[in-house]
């Protein structure tokens, strides 16, 4: 087996993780950590819930891209969010994205009652090649 760990920025290694795994044998897959709307130094946004699902996407993106993934071959798609309703009243972001990059995926949406800091909804997914 050989694992490859992509990260894009620094931030991240404070708290003990990678954004990506890549693991290769006779296929590639990619385990995306859960995405979300915290910038390029690491701050959580406090924006509304729409303004946070497209920086969650833009990151969601950046990995991907960063790790020689395309988007059209995310498999997985996993939303958690601390508010339904919000997140379903932006839907038509996420869903916009989605055939924008002609992805199609397995989709699990989960309300939690809380993620990181101030972030109100988080995107992992699991990309193949």
């Amino acid at each position: 087996m050989e694992k490859r760990i992509i990260n894009p920025w620094k931030w991240q290694d404070a708290r003990n993780y990678a954004q990506a795994v890549e693991v290769k044998n006779v296929q590639s897959t990619l385990f995306v950590s859960g995405q979300t709307a915290i910038d390029d130094d690491g701050i959580s946004s406090d924006a509304d819930m729409r303004t946070q699902l497209i920086k969650t996407l833009e990151n969601l993106e950046k990995v991907i891209h960063k790790s020689d993934f395309e988007l059209k071959n995310i498999v997985r798609l996993n939303v958690y969010t601390t508010e339904h309703s919000e997140l379903f009243e932006n839907f038509d972001v996420l869903q916009n994205w989605i055939v924008e990059n002609g992805i199609q995926q397995a989709t699990t949406v989960m309300e939690v009652k809380t993620l990181f800091e101030t972030l109100k909804v988080e995107l992992e997914a699991t990309v193949v090649k």
